[in-house]
């Protein structure tokens, strides 16, 4: 889950002398603030934790930058402070014992102005992924598996599906991706690990075998997020590059052929250097730069790509329109970002529009960027085949576009066009979509399904679709 700061207020933090202006630039985790004429020496930097909407105390938090580190903690409130920062550049990470944060920390340039609402939301347990297979990470990083298992997606050693959560063995691991019936895990040592289907050696393992248990995929380390598309993988590396493998009809590994490989293959091309975040669709690729612009790549027949053509594209390309971009999703030709204002966050949509997955109250297709109604708190986003979701910052969602199997939780099988309530869900902390259903993790720790259910993949044992959301086994 991608977050973004909530709120940036400028306050004394040392003595003002002049009169002062301030423009701020906001990106992924990095926050500019520059004002002039001001003799100002020191600042405060602030923020609050919370999980699922509640204060969380006594978290640690870092402040590092300025030549030197220091750490507190919150208050019940969940609130944390550093006073007497002085300007320069720092960052600010929170750590405490069973919690994932999110984001991992942020980065800010201090100058003339303090910084506040550098907030962060925690979570004590993993991620969801979904297709018609399901994949969850629990809080002691153990892997779940549960739905359709044709390929041995579920990773137990059998093709036969499953009705209930399953644990797939022998696997620590931090983040989860599901494909089209292949499924991938990164694990703590930084090494990535698939299973399934593996026709176009989308597996990584240099062949094209299917397999019915983790395999490693070969020569990669250094991982910090993966994802996966259909018949194609992607994985994220701490030096900000980008490596594919799998099916690449479309130029979807963004290595300048439409050659499959069945090993990691470099995404093409400097000017994607210091990725930060990668979204897999169906067969397009969406990144984003830590300068918090957006690049995209592999096929555009619908606009997926946001440059404004349907031409496609075999290396990564900017996304023109859209700066300060905080996080990103694809699904079946259509992309998302998440984008922050000052005060508020919102979610833009481009690409197929058919069943009104871009939001915008159409459903008309788009080439370019449009923005999606009514939303002004959100501070997630997941994007399934034809309908997305988006979590707001008090643990409610909501979800637009495809609801022919009641994937948009609001009671009914009609396309909203527009952003719709999920009935009676709050708390949420983590959200997932998947081909035609979704998930959601409350901050209690249970697991919430609805949508298509025909192989299981809601994990309710039985094979009923459900139209509002019900509680995980």
């Amino acid at each position: 889950m991608q977050s973004v700061n909530k709120d940036l207020r400028g306050e004394k933090a040392g003595k003002r002398t002049c009169f002062s202006a301030w423009l701020p630039f906001i990106f992924l985790g990095v926050i500019s603030v520059t004002l002039s004429g001001c003799s100002e020496s020191t600042y405060d930097i602030s923020g609050r934790v919370t999980a699922g909407g509640a204060a969380l105390s006594g978290v640690n938090v870092t402040l590092a930058g300025g030549g030197g580190s220091k750490t507190t903690s919150t208050d019940t409130d969940g609130n944390y402070l550093f006073t007497d920062v002085g300007s320069g550049t720092f960052s600010v990470a929170p750590s405490l014992a069973g919690y994932i944060f999110t984001p991992a920390s942020r980065s800010a340039w201090i100058y003339g102005m303090s910084a506040t609402g550098f907030d962060f939301w925690a979570s004590t347990f993993g991620r969801v992924a979904a297709t018609t297979q399901t994949i969850r990470i629990k809080s002691d990083a153990t892997v779940w598996s549960w739905g359709e298992n044709s390929n041995g997606q579920l990773g137990d050693g059998t093709t036969i599906d499953k009705q209930i959560p399953r644990q797939v063995a022998g696997l620590a691991v931090t983040a989860v991706a599901a494909g089209t019936n292949h499924t991938v895990v990164l694990r703590k040592d930084g090494t990535v690990w698939t299973w399934g289907n593996n026709a176009s050696g989308q597996l990584g393992d240099g062949t094209t075998t299917n397999r019915l248990v983790p395999v490693q995929v070969v020569g990669l380390t250094g991982v910090k997020a993966v994802t996966a598309g259909h018949l194609y993988t992607a994985a994220l590396k701490d030096d900000g590059t980008v490596w594919a493998w799998g099916n690449n009809t479309y130029g979807q590994l963004g290595d300048g052929t439409t050659t499959d490989r069945s090993a990691p293959v470099q995404v093409s091309g400097g000017s994607l250097s210091y990725a930060t975040a990668i979204a897999a669709g169906y067969d397009h690729m969406v990144a984003l730069r830590s300068d918090a612009t957006i690049w995209t790549w592999g096929n555009n027949a619908g606009g997926q790509l946001g440059n404004g053509t349907t031409t496609g594209s075999l290396v990564p390309i900017q996304m023109p329109g859209l700066a300060y971009a905080t996080a990103v999703a694809a699904g079946y030709q259509y992309s998302l970002a998440m984008y922050n204002t000052v005060t508020s966050y919102t979610v833009y949509a481009w690409g197929v529009n058919g069943s009104g997955q871009l939001g915008n109250g159409t459903t008309t297709d788009s080439t370019t960027a449009v923005a999606v109604s009514g939303l002004s708190a959100v501070v997630a986003i997941a994007a399934g085949y034809d309908h997305a979701l988006a979590l707001n910052n008090d643990g409610t969602v909501l979800a637009w576009g495809s609801n022919g199997k009641g994937q948009l939780g609001n009671g009914t099988t009609t396309n909203s066009s527009v952003p719709v309530a999920v009935m009676g869900l709050t708390g949420g902390v983590t959200i997932a979509a998947g081909t035609q259903n979704s998930f959601a993790l409350k901050n209690d720790g249970t697991l919430w399904a609805w949508g298509r259910n025909d192989h299981g993949q809601l994990g309710d044992g039985t094979l009923t679709d459900r139209w509002n959301p019900l509680q995980v086994q």
